[in-house]
């Protein structure tokens, strides 16, 4: 897309939009000297839970944006500039005193699904260091969502057992979906999506050449998401969204053209953003078609209201939630096995042709 420009990593990005309430609980658990040893920062994804993970592990390794160990700072936030060695090593992904636990590439180059039992054993090693500087160090785990079985285990033993002088910051869309025992051993910090004033003034600066009528339905699809509206962007989301209302509007019997044409929309490039974001839309759009049924009010004030009707008088509620669990599954099971993303598209359309009502 024309006009856009580069957009830093969490690791990378010196600002923080829209969440002061959960950078001053941070600053003030810091300034308490009863700092909890571990973190859950939950919440939609895109909202600025990696970047304040970030934040926060630059403000502990630097001591307190230099102030000096657990005395909070003047400035009153996290804040450390560019310029200060500490960002500069963390955003480079090179400082000492920090490790992230993510998902790896495995030896076909191929991003890994999951986080595996490995990826935390290293962690646990590290933690078992002296920080070379002296010190905080800190583990960030982007995401905790990501955790295999085996991987949650070997996290909640560090949880158990902290070392002195050390911050686990969890990373969690959904926190309902991590072991209860992992939940319990840290702190809870939720995050709220951001106003649409602030996502659209985002927009205007990373996307310029945005036509408005794409800016307005992205804003929409976003939900408060600089994160979820710039991956709509950049995988042509609106269109994507049409197309999937076009072929909504098909049902009871689907168009096989339109079908066709959606598959081949979710299958562009081999990363598979075009075919998660596809699938994020149409679970969104299920989630709130079950509201809507749930609701049993009017649904002519809200958006394809009368499309919401037809398929509400065509199914009822219980009928779509189980659609929207099988979309679910079928997303996970096409990533996982490195499924071809058209027919999957394909199949799990015509299993609303299956499904029992």
């Amino acid at each position: 897309m024309t006009g856009e420009i580069e957009i830093p990593l969490p690791s990378a990005q010196s600002t923080l939009l829209g969440q002061e309430m959960a950078e001053q609980r941070l600053l003030e658990a810091f300034g308490s000297n009863r700092l909890p040893h571990a973190w859950l920062l939950s919440g939609p994804r895109g909202i600025g839970k990696a970047t304040l993970a970030y934040r926060f592990a630059r403000f502990l390794i630097s001591g307190g944006n230099g102030a000096g160990d657990l005395l909070a700072p003047e400035g009153g936030d996290l804040f450390l500039p560019e310029e200060h060695p500490v960002f500069r090593q963390v955003a480079a992904g090179a400082h000492p005193n920090l490790a992230v636990i993510q998902r790896r590439l495995d030896t076909k180059g191929k991003l890994s699904n999951v986080i595996k039992v490995d990826d935390v054993r290293k962690s646990i090693s590290f933690l078992q260091h002296t920080a070379a500087t002296g010190g905080w160090r800190v583990v960030i785990v982007d995401c905790a969502d990501d955790l295999n079985v085996n991987a949650a285990n070997a996290l909640l033993k560090i949880l158990e057992e902290p070392p002195a002088k050390s911050i686990l910051l969890l990373i969690a869309q959904v926190e309902g979906a991590l072991l209860p025992t992992i939940r319990s051993r840290c702190c809870r910090l939720p995050m709220s999506p951001l106003g649409d004033d602030l996502v659209e003034g985002l927009l205007v600066k990373w996307y310029p050449d945005l036509e408005s009528d794409d800016q307005a339905l992205i804003l929409r699809l976003a939900e408060g998401s600089p994160g979820r509206a710039r991956d709509l962007v950049e995988s042509g989301g609106p269109d994507l969204y049409r197309a999937m209302i076009d072929l909504l509007g098909d049902l009871p019997r689907l168009s096989t053209r339109r079908l066709q044409a959606f598959g081949d929309r979710l299958a562009q490039g081999r990363d598979g953003k075009a075919f998660r974001t596809g699938l994020e839309l149409l679970r969104w759009w299920i989630a709130g078609l079950v509201r809507s049924g749930a609701a049993a009010g009017s649904l002519g004030g809200l958006e394809e209201g009368e499309l919401r009707a037809k398929l509400l008088d065509w199914r009822p509620p219980n009928f779509w939630l189980a659609f929207w669990e099988k979309l679910g599954q079928q997303e996970k099971a096409a990533l996982q096995a490195n499924l071809d993303f058209k027919q999957v598209t394909i199949t799990t359309f015509l299993t609303l042709e299956t499904l029992e009502p």
